[in-house]
């Protein structure tokens, strides 16, 4: 059972009455729970953020295999309990703020297609000029995408045809299946490869793979070496090949292991030596061709010349669009349906009721999920992982399916715990940042972009991963007491402001009445 009163609880989270015209939701219509999560969820979102502008963007998704020691560990926990987790957790916060939106709307009985079309028109604005201006990791416009495409299906809903489906258990399941089709199709592709591939094959397999890894490495040094023009340089890398290659052989510790290992070399001397030629060629053009992104991107936020990096991320963003739609419909928008859901079925307004239900997606959503992330990030990580394809496919097919699960226990913790008292009163300290989300995101841009880049602080790719904790800290202190400082005076934060003026057509007022 619930500490708190009713009557409070009520007055918290009772969805905004029909009203006779659209207006901006005010203050004591809010839903503090989803303030608080996204003000949670932006910690986690800068968590992860950071890190993509002291490093190459085109690299995004890949571990930094340079860091050791401090960096690397704290580096390898954020890719465990944050990665992934913290967007989708923003999504489905965005889709519960929607459905507030278009289910006020409705009850308002009036049209909201226009208006909710240019709110999240406005918000692609925005979020390409964010892309361009500040920083290539930009996910609003996609939001903004997603919300469109979220308007088309409650459009469709309203179709005769369509109607039986307009109910909180149809969205439901929606949401969930359209989520499950990659994972179910992971699983289908791995029971078919499971079935279809014995032990001799996956031998032959990764003869193969260790051959083509192997002339990769040959491919590379020679490359090195030709672009060197120094044979002394070609000497010690002989040398340090061979070494390596001899302190592998030592690592083999039993009779039986390097009488194997013997026999893979024979047996494999008898590929294919064109189609090894090829494989190895192939990927080690693939390696040039990121390089050389990175190499980009690098001179691009290392030089002081603001334009010139605002060409380069005005040319990625022309790139990324590309993936804008793709990305929207495969898993935003059945994120956006599943916070839709969570509203429409009331379950947000009267969470505290709901409390065991939150406490088993706690429990179960972290414990599964850091079993999944940490299996599939060991899998995945390894070297050898790296040479064989089907190592590499299991793990970050572990990991990704980890992330979904992963959510899932943030949201139930939280929610979990704002059902008691004592809880809500300390969470709620994240409400104010919650409820300047849009200022607060882009507030990470402004001041990561002038720490890092060349055109302002200059440090780019020298704060390692550690020291970078120092600035979160930092940043989160700083809003914490900003948003609660704005708030205590005006109604909106600055583009959540501007965001209203232009979605409404009108200027809004700024002040608390």
């Amino acid at each position: 059972m619930s500490d708190i009163p009713a009557d409070v609880l009520e007055q918290r989270l009772t969805v905004p009455p029909a009203i006779e015209k659209l207006a901006p939701i005010s203050i004591s219509e809010r839903l503090d729970a989803m303030d608080i999560l996204r003000g949670m969820a932006l910690i986690g979102i800068l968590l992860m953020n950071i890190e993509w502008f002291n490093r190459a963007i085109a690299s995004l998704g890949s571990q930094d295999t340079s860091l050791t020691g401090l960096d690397h560990a704290i580096g390898w926990l954020i890719r465990c309990f944050v990665e992934g987790k913290f967007y989708k957790l923003f999504a489905l916060l965005f889709g519960m703020g929607f459905a507030v939106m278009l289910i006020r709307a409705k009850e308002a009985n009036r049209p909201f297609g226009a208006w909710f079309s240019r709110r999240m028109l406005v918000l692609i604005a925005l979020g390409f000029l964010h892309m361009v201006f500040l920083w290539s990791g930009d996910i609003l416009h996609d939001y903004g995408v997603a919300g469109l495409l979220l308007l088309a299906w409650i459009t469709l809903l309203k179709k005769p045809r369509f109607q039986k489906y307009d109910n909180p258990k149809s969205f439901f399941k929606l949401s969930v299946v359209w989520l499950s089709i990659p994972i179910v199709m992971s699983v289908f592709a791995g029971i078919g490869f499971g079935l279809f591939n014995d032990t001799e094959d996956l031998t032959a397999q990764w003869q193969e793979q260790i051959l083509v890894a192997k002339r990769v490495e040959e491919i590379n040094l020679t490359n090195q070496a030709s672009a060197l023009q120094d044979s002394d340089l070609l000497a010690v890398k002989s040398a340090a090949e061979l070494m390596a290659e001899a302190e592998l052989i030592e690592d083999i510790s039993t009779e039986e292991d390097k009488l194997f290992a013997n026999a893979a070399i024979e047996e494999a001397q008898n590929t294919d030596e064109e189609l090894i030629e090829l494989q190895a060629q192939a990927i080690v053009n693939q390696q040039a061709e990121m390089q050389q992104e990175v190499d980009k991107e690098i001179i691009a936020f290392t030089q002081n010349s603001y334009w010139q990096a605002t060409e380069f991320r005005f040319n990625f963003a022309l790139f990324m669009l590309m993936f804008t739609i793709p990305f929207s419909l495969s898993m935003l928008l059945p994120i956006f349906i599943l916070g839709y859901w969570l509203v429409s079925s009331g379950i947000m307004k009267n969470y505290q009721q709901h409390a065991v239900a939150f406490k088993i997606m706690a429990y179960v959503g972290i414990g599964l999920g850091m079993v999944l992330e940490t299996g599939g990030l060991l899998v995945a990580q390894h070297p050898v992982a790296h040479q064989v394809m089907l190592l590499q496919g299991v793990g970050q097919a572990l990991f990704f399916i980890g992330q979904f699960v992963m959510t899932v226990g943030y949201f139930g913790l939280i929610m979990r715990l704002l059902s008691h008292e004592k809880w809500l009163k300390r969470l709620t300290l994240f409400s104010p940042m919650g409820r300047m989300a849009l200022t607060n995101y882009i507030m990470h841009s402004v001041i990561l972009s002038s720490i890092f880049y060349g055109y302002a602080g200059g440090y780019f790719g020298e704060i390692s991963r550690a020291p970078q904790m120092l600035i979160v800290v930092a940043i989160i202190a700083f809003q914490l007491v900003f948003s609660r400082w704005w708030l205590n005076t005006y109604a909106f934060g600055p583009l959540e402001w501007l965001w209203r003026c232009l979605s409404y057509k009108k200027l809004q007022p700024m002040r608390i009445q």
